[in-house]
């Protein structure tokens, strides 16, 4: 049974930093594409950052280019998602997903596997 938890989120003013993590088990994950998407009240879920577990190629939204990076750790089946220069357009629910299909897609839909979000909340 594949299970991502989430964690890291909390209250930061604008210009600050966050670090999410997913932790991921349940499988080998070797094969997988892990994402990060967001969704703010009122909104649609978006994808904000994916990267294969194999190779490590990423893929970023252009809102989070230059301020966000992502990484994985195989030891501890976890993928991270730093966030630096955070505004308050930032504040939302962020979710880790995983897609068996390995494609890094920005497409919610492509991702088989959801954590159970954490909140960002990013202040002026």
């Amino acid at each position: 049974q594949v299970q991502l938890v989430e964690s890291g989120g909390g209250l930061v003013q604008a210009g600050g930093s966050l670090r999410l993590s997913c932790a991921a088990s349940g499988r080998t994950f070797s094969g997988y594409a892990m994402g990060w998407f967001r969704q703010a009240p009122g909104k649609e879920r978006e994808f904000v950052a994916g990267i294969r577990w194999s190779g490590g190629s990423t893929r970023f939204a252009e809102f989070v280019k230059g301020r966000f990076s992502i990484s994985r750790d195989y030891a501890k089946n976890t993928v991270f998602l730093q966030m630096n220069s955070l505004k308050p357009e930032d504040t939302a629910v962020y979710y880790c997903a995983a897609a068996e299909g390995g494609t890094v897609s920005s497409w919610f839909l492509d991702y088989d596997y959801w954590g159970q979000g954490t909140q960002v909340t990013v202040s002026s």
